[in-house]
């Protein structure tokens, strides 16, 4: 096969990879039936690929098979602050770790190009009316994370390939929309489609430029940006086909919601999924990001939106140079990305969603997915007919309304419509509640500006949504302290108090721990809610309040029509803009000083910023797969913030109890998210999550809830961390055992990290979400599942029993699990092991992805030698 497929690309003097001619080299007339994502993987393989293996990984592609592994190079990987910092501290432990071993330290540094946004650590402490919340919150965010930036900062200088965009300026999914993406790049004389893999679940969200962008954990993007190869086989490619136009008054989250729940029925978990049809027309730029945003909610891999001319409008909206987007079309037409080349593109299964059937929707009060249209809220049982005061806060309050997260703030119709229904409120007289904590935390500066310039940014502040960040905060589960008073008074009453917000997570227990629920709603309708103040409310009959004449107000005496939507954006959101925040911003120059050290020194009494423990103690011992005995045995749907929660530390938790002996005052406590580089508070958050069930502790014949667990042998209930100590004291070998869906939601790696470190060996579910459990692989702990119709509750476990995993661990391998319970007897359980890759089992057997890249250096450096 002759794979010299470089060729000139037209009137750019660039040169592109011609897959077309590659692929139908190998199978004639194939290309032109391939889904855009199977495309760009091609072009990938085409021009990164060994040549010793292109053949048979372009075969793959070509004959649609999924039966062997090929290597995917992404151009550029993104980081947000916690991920990326954790990771960056894995790198700078990995320096120490081959300084001790003899090699050179300063030779670790990211091959592929990294870029890290300072997005995830501000708290919303001052809320949206007062007075310069903004500046406030910024002083505090910086005293907390002191240790943390003085990191960050570091890194800017001690690593090479890095840049830095520091706090206060937006989210990591936004900018990268906005700005960072190319989408075609142009490098060493050659054009070729951006492609990355970020540190969030929610990187899909430039899915919608036509960008092949998927969200990993921290290890996965660290093995990445160390140079090797991410490797997978050929997705499920799912083509989604959208039909019809949305009726008058639906916004992008009404869509996004209605989608995430018909996404999840039809099981697309792990599949990349590309929208077409007619009905994307009707669909803006922002509109697509939104969709492809939610990704994760439907489990999906990536959400794509072919490249079109929608796609060169937005890239023109947003500043770029008219020569990126000439080359961006050009080679978009050239290589077949372009929307009208794809219309014979076969698919392993086509869906189809109609989007005149959406309806004004909400999604709560504890799942994405979980729909629940305005319409319905009566019949399920949500509104219910309560009298309201000014003063006197109801069961149902609403005690958080927060316009945030880069899902619903980078398009800019939904937040004009907020503004827009702001104005119509202000118009009525009506206000806010006052137990109702406000926020607009845009993912962007740009937002700020095309407010101001509508004149709606002082509606908005009107009514509490004055800005107070520009990073993910309330979405994150940064939302910040209540008002004593108010805080006191759930406590007191045991209120049912919730959260609305337009964010794209709701779990129990992770927007507030206060908010006992959290819906999830458009920014117009977050509005709506804060002068309600109340979820129990019909929101689409009964009024809001009274205007000054005495007069009801509902729903629809406020809501913005689209025409003047559309209007005001035509009229307020300009190219200028964007260039006003970014032109400054990616000045990212670097003075790389000679006499600086590459190893970092450690600050002894940091409780943020620690050298990691991963190539010594327990975590360099072997791993026996024997006399396991079980943490927890879990349910269904357990998410990433029932395994590491990302909230604010409470005071009688284990990681508050260990941060007030470190001499932190409450008050700076922080998130669990933010002391992810300490790996000392960072353990407590094991398991932490308060609306846990862990269903070897139960009470009256039901699972008590909380972070508790069961020390066995002697069945004593304790806390979970105190359950963790003791473990650990006796090194006794761990397992979990789970069920369905294990590991949803955010792509953290303390999900795996942590319980590695408590001692747990293996994970036994019924189902894993990707991220996760290529993050346990990463982390040395063993995914195993359940074959059908076998599960935890079909083999009667209650924790008493001990666990032996048995078999040759190699990839998708069956082995046996041997249940040893209390009377001696045993049974043998087969089970498949979920290291699906050779790479993942390379990094199994060298017990993670550090101490594999750890072991790979040295033996290089030496023969280097």
């Amino acid at each position: 096969m002759n794979f010299d497929y470089r060729k000139p690309l037209p009137g750019t003097g660039l040169d592109y990879y011609d897959a077309r001619e590659a692929i139908d080299a190998i199978k004639p007339d194939t290309y032109r039936t391939l889904p855009y994502t199977a495309r760009v993987l091609a072009e990938n393989l085409l021009r990164k690929c060994p040549p010793e293996t292109l053949h048979a990984s372009l075969e793959q592609i070509a004959y649609g098979r999924q039966d062997r592994d090929f290597p995917w190079y992404p151009a550029r990987v993104v980081c947000h602050d916690i991920l990326g910092q954790t990771a960056l501290v894995d790198l700078a432990g990995l320096r120490d770790a081959i300084a001790a071993k003899g090699g050179d330290p300063s030779k670790v540094n990211p091959v592929v190009p990294t870029q890290l946004i300072v997005d995830h650590s501000l708290a919303v402490e001052h809320a949206g009316f007062e007075a310069d919340a903004f500046e406030k919150n910024r002083a505090i965010e910086d005293r907390r994370n002191d240790d943390r930036f003085h990191f960050i900062n570091w890194t800017k200088t001690a690593f090479r390939n890095i840049d830095v965009i520091g706090p206060g300026n937006g989210i990591m999914h936004q900018i990268n929309l906005e700005r960072m993406s190319p989408v075609a790049h142009a490098k060493d004389g050659v054009a070729f489609p951006d492609t990355l893999v970020g540190t969030d679940s929610h990187t899909p969200h430039v899915d919608a430029l036509g960008v092949i962008a998927i969200g990993v954990g921290g290890l996965e993007a660290e093995s990445v940006m160390l140079g090797r190869a991410s490797y997978m086989r050929l997705p499920d490619i799912v083509g989604v086909e959208l039909i019809g136009k949305p009726q008058p008054g639906i916004t992008a989250t009404d869509i996004v919601l209605a989608l995430t729940e018909y996404l999840r029925q039809q099981r697309v978990v792990s599949a990349f999924l590309e929208f077409y049809g007619s009905g994307v027309a009707h669909l803006t730029l922002g509109d697509r990001a939104t969709i492809s945003n939610m990704t994760p909610e439907y489990g999906a891999t990536a959400a794509m939106f072919y490249i079109d001319d929608q796609t060169l409008d937005y890239l023109k909206l947003t500043g770029r140079s008219s020569e990126q987007i000439e080359l961006v079309e050009t080679y978009a037409k050239q290589t077949g990305l372009w929307a009208d080349t794809l219309r014979d593109a076969r698919y392993q299964r086509t869906l189809q969603f109609d989007l005149s059937q959406v309806v004004r929707t909400l999604a709560g009060p504890s799942n994405p997915h979980a729909r629940l249209p305005t319409s319905e809220l009566k019949s399920r049982g949500i509104s219910q007919p309560i009298e309201i005061n000014n003063e006197r806060m109801p069961d149902g309050a609403v005690i958080i309304a927060a316009i945030t997260s880069c899902t619903n703030t980078s398009n800019p119709r939904n937040v004009i419509a907020a503004g827009l229904l702001a104005r119509n409120a202000n118009a009525k007289g009506l206000v806010r509640k006052p137990w109702v904590k406000t926020s607009l935390a845009p993912g962007s500066k740009t937002v700020k500006l095309y407010l101001q310039e509508s004149g709606l940014l002082p509606e908005l502040e009107k009514l509490g949504f004055g800005v107070v960040a520009f990073a993910c905060t309330t979405c994150n589960g940064m939302s910040g302290a209540l008002e004593p008073e108010i805080q006191q008074e759930i406590i007191d009453n045991d209120l049912y108090a919730t959260a609305v917000l337009s964010g794209n997570r709701n779990f129990d227990g992770r927007i507030h721990p206060y908010a006992k629920q959290a819906f999830l709603a458009s920014p117009p309708l977050v509005v709506a809610y804060a002068i309600a103040g109340t979820i129990r409310f019909d929101i689409e009959k009964d009024p809001l309040g009274i205007d000054a004449n005495g007069n009801p107000v509902t729903l629809k005496d406020l809501w913005p029509s689209d025409e003047e939507i559309d209007e005001c954006v035509s009229r307020f959101v300009r190219p200028e803009q964007y260039r006003q925040v970014y032109d400054p911003m990616f000045d990212l120059r670097v003075e790389y000083g000679a006499h600086l050290n590459p190893l970092y020194q450690w600050r002894e009494m940091s409780t943020y910023i620690r050298r990691p423990p991963y190539w010594e103690g327990a975590l360099a011992a072997e791993r026996t797969l024997t006399g396991m005995r079980p943490l927890a045995i879990l349910g269904d749907n357990i998410t990433t913030d029932h395994l590491s929660p990302s909230n604010a530390i409470l005071p009688t938790s284990a990681a508050g109890e260990y941060l007030a002996k470190m001499g932190l005052p409450e008050e700076d406590f922080n998130s669990y998210a933010t002391h992810r580089g300490d790996h000392l508070t960072a353990q407590r958050a094991t398991l932490a999550n308060p609306k846990l069930l862990n269903e070897m502790v139960m009470e009256d014949g039901q699972v008590r809830q909380g972070s508790l667990a069961r020390v066995e042998p002697e069945g004593k209930v304790t806390r979970m961390w105190e359950a963790i100590e003791t473990y650990m004291q006796r090194k006794q070998p761990l397992i979990l055992i789970a069920g369905a869906d294990y590991g949803q939601g955010s792509s953290r790696d303390w999900a795996a990290k942590g319980v590695r470190l408590a001692g747990v060996e293996a994970i036994v579910a019924e189902g894993f979400e990707r991220i996760h459990r290529t993050n346990l692989i990463g982390m040395g702990v063993l995914p195993l599942e359940f074959k059908p119709g076998t599960n935890r509750k079909t083999l009667q476990l209650d924790g008493t029993e001990t666990y032996d995993v048995t078999g040759n661990l190699t990839q998708g391998a069956e082995v046996t699990l041997v249940i040893t319970r209390n009377d001696g007897s045993q049974d043998k359980v087969a089970l498949i092991s979920r290291l699906d890759t050779a790479e993942e089992v390379s990094i199994y057997q060298a017990g993670g992805v550090l101490q594999r890249f750890a072991q790979d250096f040295l033996q290089a450096d030496s023969a280097h030698v």
